[in-house]
């Protein structure tokens, strides 16, 4: 008699545990909690991503200012003057037409460059 109910028991409790763990996995797997789900990762990777970047930024201002002491960058600079822009083309006066463009003083036989 008490092995019948012992094992009565043992498998009402492993049904009750089953039914339990199923009905778990069937919440989880609504398109509600999909979508929150890829919310929540999509966020997460967003805040990885930001991380990433602001590592990148830190570490082009470090390296920038090794070079810069390298260099001899590291002049005093007074905070009254306004800062000098270096061009790597000069830029010669604008046309009188402002519907052209301006090129580049150079020409080129590259057939991909228009492209």
């Amino acid at each position: 008699m008490f092995r019948r109910t012992f094992w009565f028991t043992a498998g009402a409790a492993a049904g009750v545990w089953a039914t339990t763990k199923v009905n778990r996995k069937l919440k989880q797997l609504t398109p509600e909690s999909l979508a929150a789900q890829a919310a929540d990762k999509a966020i997460e990777a967003g805040h990885k991503l930001k991380d990433f970047a602001l590592d990148v930024r830190e570490g082009m201002v470090r390296r920038e200012a090794e070079l810069g002491g390298a260099l001899g960058l590291e002049a005093p600079v007074d905070p009254d003057l306004p800062v000098q822009r270096h061009f790597a083309v000069e830029a010669a006066e604008p046309p009188a037409n402002t519907h052209t463009y301006r090129k580049l003083p150079y020409n080129s036989n590259n057939r991909n460059e228009d492209h």
